[in-house]
């Protein structure tokens, strides 16, 4: 990809940054409810350590929430794949556990689990679980009906099949899941420290918001978006590598 056609995603960011910082140095909108992003940048680097150090409570949960995921997101698609009462069973109740708010699930896992890291990743894997169990579940669906035939006609076992044809087939889907969960587990730890924790970037925002910091409250969501995009990028590259093994 050209140079030019890399860069061009960034104008209309550039665009309102710029509107934006017009917006807070001419008076237009007070300053103390939208900082400038000068202002921003410069309250992150002022707490560039503290946020540091809560921002590895957030990666711990959130990788912590993603390995869960990923595990029993696999085994639940392996078993809705393999048996047909499983998958009536199960996977309506994945579709039900998508129209609870996270944000209402939030305060009874703290009231159960406590304030430690256990209900944070919990929360982690009710919002990771489900796109990675339906994403593999896509995957193992739509390999090829003459390929399995051809397959059972040598008499190849079930995990031989799972093994040699529907893994394989379904690496572009798992990680399209997994770059849907990994967005999903910083956001999810964020609000889970939001509404109870003792560290993590969660708490860091409501002590902000309390003494109202508005600058470093922006501050914190730039720092996870831009951490979201760059743990996406990284599974892109991490996707392009390993589809070239498999093609080898």
């Amino acid at each position: 990809m050209k140079l030019k056609h890399r860069l061009e995603p960034f104008i209309l960011i550039f665009l309102i940054l710029a509107l934006w910082q017009f917006l807070s140095m001419s008076g237009v909108i007070p300053s103390y409810m939208l900082p400038s992003p000068l202002k921003v940048v410069k309250a992150f680097c002022g707490d560039f350590s503290l946020l540091m150090f809560h921002l590895r409570l957030t990666l711990l949960e959130a990788f912590a929430g993603i390995f869960v995921s990923i595990v029993m997101g696999l085994l639940f698609a392996i078993l809705m794949d393999s048996f047909g009462f499983v998958y009536r069973t199960v996977y309506p109740v994945l579709i039900i556990t998508q129209t609870v708010p996270t944000i209402a699930l939030a305060p009874l896992l703290i009231l159960w689990f406590g304030y430690g890291m256990a209900s944070k990743v919990i929360l982690i894997v009710l919002s990771c679980f489900f796109p990675m169990a339906v994403n593999l579940l896509s995957g193992f669906a739509s390999v090829d009906a003459d390929a399995l035939r051809l397959l059972k006609s040598f008499g190849s076992t079930k995990i031989q099949i799972l093994r040699y044809v529907k893994l394989p087939a379904s690496i572009k889907s798992f990680f399209s899941g997994l770059r849907i969960s990994i967005s999903y587990s910083i956001i999810a730890s964020v609000i889970s420290e939001w509404l109870g924790g003792t560290r993590g970037l969660g708490v860091y925002m409501t002590r902000v918001k309390k003494s109202y910091a508005y600058d470093k409250l922006f501050a914190v969501i730039f720092l996870v978006s831009a951490l979201s995009l760059g743990l996406i990028k990284i599974i892109n590259i991490i996707e392009k590598e390993v589809c070239k093994y498999e093609k080898k």
